[in-house]
């Protein structure tokens, strides 16, 4: 527990909470900032959690002005340990019971929801049921369905966890790094999940998205930015050559430039007491090759 204290005030600069909701407990973490500016809430990749975000939503607030929100889910960090299979609605569930529930919770009244992976999958689906605390995306990776990539590069991520020493670093950040690692791995490998799609709950998306790309991702291809650009065609999109799966580490200074800028420019008029920017929705951005 004690490298879980250190790695948490190297993450984040603050101190954990926990929070029960729907019968289990999440860690999260506040990160103090503008009480008028939107809270950017971070939610975490299939392996994240609070501690894995490393120092990324600090400096984001630290460039935005904006508070922050970090949690684990269940079955992730140091929240309580997953104790049956994932279901195929997972990400349907914690984005229409779980991440609602803890938003009111917490008094969060405005999101900018900043979701990578899984956890921008997780806020799509929030924002297309139409919560009124979402009052914009910012996704990094996002799946809308599945791709023969991804299935292939999760088998072979178990190979590797079987035999490398992923699972020694997973243990830095989850309290149980097999449940966590399974929780997430079967599923995605379930002949049952094949068939998941989220493309048309897109369709529903009502407020500012910014999807961040890598060009080399080993999880998703371009097609799942494509596709969310057709059926949110104000999408604004960034692609990033030589980066993969992780453009907030592979790409950090960068990325949290470009996102930062993003969040000012899509929020200025909402900072003001106004509403959210139009000008300039669904520009397309492009990284050096550096």
């Amino acid at each position: 527990m004690e490298h879980y204290r250190r790695s948490h005030e190297v993450a984040v600069n603050g101190s954990k909470s926990v929070a029960r909701v729907n019968g289990v407990e999440l860690e999260y973490v506040t990160i103090d900032g503008d009480p008028s500016a939107p809270t950017l809430v971070f939610l975490h990749e299939g392996l994240g959690s609070v501690d894995a975000w490393r120092d990324f939503p600090l400096r984001l607030r630290n460039e935005t002005g904006c508070a922050g929100l970090v949690y684990s889910r269940y079955g992730n960090g140091f929240s309580s340990i997953l104790s049956e299979p994932r279901p195929v609605s997972y990400m349907h569930d914690e984005a229409s019971k779980t991440l609602p529930a803890l938003l009111e919770m917490l008094a969060v009244t405005d999101a900018v929801l900043v979701g990578h992976s899984d956890g921008a999958s997780i806020a799509i689906l929030c924002a297309a049921a139409g919560n009124e605390r979402v009052r914009g995306l910012l996704l990094e990776a996002p799946h809308v369905f599945v791709e023969e990539l991804s299935i292939r590069s999760i088998a072979g991520i178990r190979t590797t966890y079987q035999r490398d020493s992923l699972r020694e670093r997973l243990a830095r950040y989850h309290a149980d790094p097999d449940a966590t690692f399974y929780g997430w791995n079967d599923i995605w490998l379930s002949p049952a999940f094949a068939s998941w799609n989220i493309e048309a709950p897109v369709e529903r998306i009502a407020v500012p998205t910014l999807v961040i790309q890598g060009r080399d991702d080993l999880y998703g291809t371009i097609a799942q930015v494509e596709s969310i650009v057709r059926r949110h065609p104000e999408t604004d999109t960034l692609l990033l050559a030589n980066c993969g799966h992780a453009p907030h580490r592979e790409r950090e200074g960068f990325v949290t430039g470009a996102a930062a800028q993003w969040i000012k420019e899509r929020f200025a008029g909402y900072l003001a007491g106004g509403t959210v920017s139009d000008e300039g929705r669904g520009s397309k951005w492009s990284s050096p090759a550096s």
